[in-house]
């Protein structure tokens, strides 16, 4: 999925902008699925499965305890909690999501209002009894949840494009989703999930026209007119300067995730040349 999702990204790769997108995606997906491989090779060591069954020891989903050692619980579910945050977009990594909007608008609300940015709160779920286990971890799923929600709505409301505010506005869901998995309940996020789903895919098919019909109400009311006071301005200036930054979250992955990951593939694809051309006697 996550190599699928990155090609329908750069689908319009005649223009540069969805190839820098597509590799953006990539590269956080592959950081996310790292960390991934790494808890569940960390799971299997500790429970002696390899599966979230075993995850769950006596009992079933979301009754079952787990049986792996108190301190091993936290460092598990860190990293599961890292691949979910690379998964759902929450932050840091919340840049890829509205840049994900650049492939086609049936495959955006396929796997990014249904699938894709799901998939991270679903492994939240999935490994709920680490949660119940540490409550410190599921502080930390609480907080991210939060400080993901507050970051979205602010940068949603300064979007210029329908696909990018549909994108903030899953992300907002998205993170209460998270939110609700850390304050312990367990179905109801699993049900906001299967309806928030079907919600958003139905929004992003309809996103070509819902902008046209919105600003044909707009001009049939009137207009909107709202008064700030003074410190109300100022104090909405500075926040919608940071919200059409994004936080410089964009900046900040491209600088430490995005360039350094490239760099690495490109030296692999050097050193493996390299190798290639010395066993096929190229070299001599």
């Amino acid at each position: 999925m996550g190599l699928s999702s990155a090609l329908l990204v750069a689908f319009f790769h005649d223009r540069r902008g969805p190839v820098v997108n597509g590799l953006r995606v990539w590269s956080i997906y592959r950081l996310a699925d790292a960390a991934f491989l790494i808890g569940a090779m960390s799971l299997h060591h500790l429970s002696g499965s390899g599966d979230f069954s075993g995850l769950a020891g006596q009992g079933v989903w979301p009754e079952g305890r787990v049986d792996i050692p108190q301190q091993s619980v936290l460092l598990v579910g860190c990293l599961f909690l890292f691949a979910a945050a690379g998964k759902s977009a929450l932050v840091p990594f919340s840049g890829w999501l509205p840049r994900a909007m650049e492939g086609p608008t049936p495959s955006s609300a396929v796997f990014y209002g249904a699938l894709s940015v799901h998939l991270g709160a679903f492994l939240l779920l999935r490994i709920s009894p680490l949660l119940d286990r540490s409550p410190v971890l599921s502080g930390l799923v609480v907080l991210l949840g939060a400080v993901t929600c507050v970051f979205a709505a602010m940068a949603a409301r300064v979007q210029s494009d329908i696909k990018s505010s549909l994108a903030f506005a899953s992300l907002i869901q998205v993170s209460i989703i998270v939110v609700e998995i850390g304050l312990g309940f367990r179905y109801l996020p699993l049900v906001h999930i299967i309806g928030h789903a079907c919600l958003r895919t139905l929004q992003l098919v309809r996103a070509p026209s819902l902008l046209k019909d919105y600003n044909s109400m707009i001009n049939a009311l009137g207009g909107v007119a709202e008064r700030r006071s003074a410190l109300e301005q100022s104090r909405y200036q500075r926040m919608y300067r940071f919200a059409m930054n994004r936080g410089n979250l964009d900046s900040i992955l491209d600088e430490f995730v995005v360039r350094p990951f490239t760099a690495a593939l490109l030296w692999s694809d050097r050193l493996e040349r390299r190798w290639t051309n010395w066993l096929s006697g190229e070299n001599k």
